[in-house]
This record gives structure tokens, sequence and C-alpha cells, in this order.
């Protein structure tokens, strides 16, 4: 963080592996039956641990940088990050990091820095700048918990917002085991527990009033 010049805190992740129990965001059951696998404890205790870091940025009521504790910054990071904040106005969520390289679409180059929309999910929360009304959006949709929070993120359908990235971006990871914990690759969801998913998701569409998979 020595190339950070800007005040900052270390945030105490939630150990998902230390829950005795589930939290209540969590219905494993559900979960199972629309998402077709569990979450791991880890993942969920990401998920809570970013849902900490989003109240804070609605709490403080400004910018907010939320790094995970595996990220390694590029050597401009700084004046990108200056930029973003004092120079660059046209966004709400900056995506910094991606683990996967996806298509995507330039928005605006200004102040050296190129903003784009990715048209594919690059994966990965390691690093992004977010406002306080995106906060507060991203915590009111995460009522219950279902996903990944990476996935939770790109997935606009549900939360009904538009992010952008930083291209190239200035955050990598370092390959290290995190303390949080990697989850390992899953097997897709295949025949029949994939077709009862299906029409698990139709049911829930037509009678949830906020579906976990809206179209």
């Amino acid at each position: 963080m020595q190339k950070i010049s800007l005040p900052w805190a270390f945030l105490d992740a939630v150990d998902g592996s230390a829950l005795a129990v589930p939290p209540v965001e969590y219905k494993p059951n559900k979960v199972k039956i629309l998402q077709g696998y569990a979450l791991t404890p880890n993942e969920i205790g990401c998920y809570l641990s970013h849902k900490e870091a989003w109240k804070c940025c609605v709490e403080k009521n400004m910018p907010t940088l939320v790094l995970e504790d595996d990220f390694v910054l590029s050597s401009d990071f700084e004046n990108i990050l200056h930029a973003l904040l004092n120079e660059v106005t046209e966004w709400s969520f900056v995506r910094l990091q991606g683990l996967y390289e996806v298509p995507f679409k330039k928005v605006l180059e200004q102040s050296g820095l190129t903003l784009v929309k990715n048209q594919g999910d690059a994966v990965g929360a390691t690093a992004y700048l977010l406002k306080p009304p995106v906060a507060a959006q991203l915590i009111k949709h995460s009522v219950e918990i279902y996903e990944p929070v990476d996935h939770f993120l790109e997935h606009h359908q549900k939360h009904g917002l538009e992010f952008l990235a930083i291209r190239p971006y200035p955050v990598d990871i370092t390959r290290a085991k995190s303390t949080i914990a990697d989850r390992s690759e899953r097997a897709p969801v295949k025949g029949l527990q994939k077709r009862i998913r299906s029409v698990a998701r139709v049911v829930d569409r037509v009678f949830s009033k906020e579906p976990w998979f809206p179209r």
C-alpha cells in the first residue's frame, strides 16, 4: 500500500469457515435448488466481507476503493486513482481488475485513462472503486446471498447497475493463497439437475417479488 498516499484502512474479512451457522442471508436449500450447487463457506465469507465494505462506503458517504488481500498495484496506480477521483466524473463503479480477458467497448478517454464497458464477465472482485449510491443499491439487493460476490457484481439484471472498467487493468492478483481462499473449479450443472434448476427459476420468477434470476 506504499503506492497509495491516501488514507486507507484494513477491514477484517469475514472468515466463512469460522461461522458456526450460515448467516441469515444464506438459504442453503433454496440456493441448492435455484443455483444448482451450494456456496462454499469461503464464498459466503467473501461476500459478507464485501458487503461490509459497501456499508462503510455508505456510512462515510464518499467514493471507496475496495481491495481484496491478494492484489498487486501497477506503478501508475495512484495517478489513475487521482484522475478517477478528481478529473473523470462519468462513473459510479469502476472495475480495476479482471481474471479473464473479455471483449470491451470504449466509453471514454480522458486524463490518460481509458474507460470501457466489458462485453462479458471478467470475473474477480479483487479491486474496484464505487460511489455511495451504487454501494447502497448493492446492499439492497444482497438481502439474500446465493452466488459468489464477483458473479453478483456482474448480475446486472438483478441489481440494475451498469459498471465500467479501466483498461488496461491497473491491478493484478498475486497468485498467492488469499486469507479468504479461492474457490475450486466447479463442474457445470448438467442433466436432470439442470432441468430441475430451470423449472425452479421459472417458478421463482412467477411467484417471487424479488426473483434471483430475473430476465
